[in-house]
Order: C-alpha cells, then sequence, then structure tokens
C-alpha cells in the first residue's frame, strides 16, 4: 500500500508517454495527432544518420559524459579520504556541509553565477588572470575552454554528494587494521594506499560500473544553461539537438526519433553497467 502511490504516479509519467515513440516514424502533424499523422517508417532515423553534424554531436556527448565520469569519481574520493584525516570534527562537518550545498542548486542559478564568474569583462576570474598578466579568456565562448567548464563545473556541483557515499564506505573499515599498520612501522600514504583504498574499492566499483548508463547524458540543463552558437562546435550534444528540432524547428518526428535512438543505447549500456556492478561489485536490484 505504501508503494502503490509510487507505482501509480511512474505509470502515468513513465509509461503512458510511451505511445509517444510513435512519433519517431510519422510526419507528426499536431492537427492530426499521434495516431492520424502520415507513417514515414524510418526515414527520421535515415535523416539523422545523414545528418552533417552528428557525427560531432556524438562525440561531444560521449566525450564530455566520460570526462563527467573520470573526473567526478576521481575527486569524490579524494576529498572523502582528506576529510576522513581532519581530526577537528567541527571543520569537518562544516566543510563538508558547504560542498554539499550545490548538490541542491539549479543549473538555471548555477548558471548565472558561472556566467558572472567567467564574464570576459567582470569576472573575477579574468580579473585575477589579468592581475597576474594573463589576458583575459572569454571560457563560454571559447570551444577549446568550454567543454572544460562543463565538466568542471558539474564536478563543483556534485563531488559533495559522491563524497558522502564514500565517507560511509570509510566507516565500515575496521580501525584495529589501520592500529596494527601503525604498529607495523606503515605511514599515513601507507595506511591509505593498502587499507582505505582497498576497504573503499567495492563502492568504487559499483559507482563506476553505474556510471556506465550516463555515457550518452552530457547534462541538458547545464549545457543548455551555458552554451550558445559560439561553442555548438565543442558544446552541441544530443540532447539539446532534440530540443532545437523540436521546440524550434517544429520537426517532432525527427526529434523524437534521436531521443529514441539514445534511450535505446543509454538501455544497453545501463543494462552491462548492471551486469558488471553484479559480476565485480556483488550488487543486486532484488
Amino acid at each position: 500500500m505504501m508503494i502503490l502511490p509510487s507505482v501509480v504516479l511512474l505509470f502515468i509519467y513513465s509509461y503512458i508517454p510511451m505511445a509517444g515513440i510513435t512519433i519517431a516514424f510519422e510526419k507528426y502533424m499536431p492537427a492530426k495527432g499521434i495516431f492520424h499523422s502520415p507513417k514515414v517508417g524510418w526515414k527520421n532515423f535515415k535523416w539523422l544518420l545523414e545528418y552533417p553534424d552528428i557525427g560531432r554531436i556524438m562525440f561531444n556527448t560521449v566525450s564530455i559524459a566520460i570526462m563527467k565520469m573520470i573526473v567526478g569519481l576521481i575527486v569524490p574520493i579524494v576529498v572523502a579520504i582528506l576529510l576522513n584525516e581532519i581530526r577537528k570534527q567541527l571543520f569537518k562537518r562544516v566543510f563538508q556541509t558547504l560542498v554539499y550545498l550545490p548538490h541542491f542548486l539549479s543549473w538555471v542559478l548555477l548558471g548565472g553565477i558561472l556566467i558572472d564568474i567567467l564574464s570576459p569583462s567582470t569576472g573575477i576570474v579574468n580579473k585575477a588572470l589579468e592581475f597576474i598578466g594573463i589576458d583575459p579568456i572569454y571560457f563560454l565562448g571559447n570551444n577549446r575552454w568550454f567543454p572544460a567548464v562543463i565538466v568542471l563545473s558539474d564536478v563543483w556541483k556534485e563531488f559533495g554528494f559522491g563524497t558522502i557515499v564514500y565517507l560511509a564506505a570509510l566507516t565500515s573499515i575496521n580501525p584495529s587494521l589501520y592500529e596494527a599498520a601503525e604498529m607495523d612501522g606503515a605511514n599515513r600514504w601507507k595506511q591509505t594506499w593498502h587499507i582505505t583504498l582497498p576497504g573503499m574499492l567495492p563502492v568504487i566499483i559499483l559507482l563506476a560500473t553505474l556510471s556506465l548508463g550516463n555515457v550518452l547524458n552530457a547534462g541538458f540543463d547545464q549545457v543548455f544553461n551555458l552554451y550558445s552558437p559560439q561553442v555548438y562546435e565543442s558544446g552541441d550534444i544530443i540532447d539539446t539537438l532534440v530540443y532545437r528540432l523540436g521546440l524550434e524547428q517544429f520537426q517532432y518526428g525527427v526529434a523524437t526519433a534521436v531521443g529514441l535512438f539514445k534511450s535505446v543505447v543509454s538501455l544497453v549500456f545501463i543494462s552491462m553497467s548492471y551486469f558488471l556492478a553484479y559480476r565485480f561489485a556483488n550488487y543486486r536490484i532484488f
């Protein structure tokens, strides 16, 4: 009975809308609706494969997503280990709270903050660069810098949440292992390498494998709030292409085909990630 409302909402908002997948095989006309629009078969998918920029868009999506996965895995681990070494509980809790707060902020708000901070004329980052003799950089309008800004800002927003997960994993390590290692002459670095990291390894493997399902999710809300036509070359991803085709150009059939293609590929990676999580981290859904 307690789970029934969640099941009903899931059915209404996730399963019933799947009927809209048929738009991917139609030349959709809002006046005729989903079931009476002209059928075009695989024409929308053929258009997708022949789209001139599809290779670049796929590369941008996968590269940004993979960089987020790698950096987003390393930073929380390092921060969690450093926090675990702090003995002042008050400082530890304050720092943990501060790094966790951005997780709750939307990209609409953070996007505005980043635009101000990285402004080439008035931004604090370029003011600092100018102070040390470096010419201002248009971070959000330069194809060389834009992917790095996307990755680093995403890690800044989310690493606090990952840090809490790894701190929880650290609590499961038996303190007597550190005592025995210290008696054997192991310094803090050796204790970290031979005790802390192996103790965190099951959680690291689990989160790393589960993140494979996001290999085509480069973060629409983040990119949409930060990119511009100047950085389409390096920042345009599958989700922003769907947005432009569907809501700006009214090519509903093609936009749905692109979204369906992404969903199918993501399903394959998600299934693979759960298999790997079960195989290497003994993770089970049920």
